[in-house]
């Protein structure tokens, strides 16, 4: 079976936080923080994750007349799709270019 997933660097990006501390649960602000990804970015990927699956979720509630906070982590599905994701890219840190004497032109 063949599982169609869009690879953008955002996408990609979010993954490798995830991975980062695989099975912490953690909450959409955080990971715009760690990011640097808007909300109107980072909301979709996270919805689109878990719809396929890869992250569950859960609400916490905080303190009290505060609104609850969702969690975010990732399945075990997901775990082993993210890992296969990465494998492909060439520096597992997002914008990380290797330099000229690594052997990058």
């Amino acid at each position: 079976m063949k599982i169609h997933f869009r690879r953008s660097p955002q996408t990609l990006h979010v993954l490798e936080e995830f991975l980062d501390a695989p099975l912490e649960w953690k909450y959409g602000y955080d990971l715009s923080r760690e990011t640097g990804l808007k909300s109107g970015t980072l909301y979709p990927i996270l919805i689109r994750l878990s719809q396929r699956r890869w992250l569950e979720t859960r609400w916490k509630a905080t303190v009290p007349g505060m609104p609850p906070r969702h969690l975010y982590r990732l399945t075990p599905r997901g775990l082993a799709l993210a890992k296969a994701q990465l494998e492909s890219k060439p520096s597992r840190r997002f914008g990380l270019r290797t330099t000229a004497a690594e052997g990058e032109p």
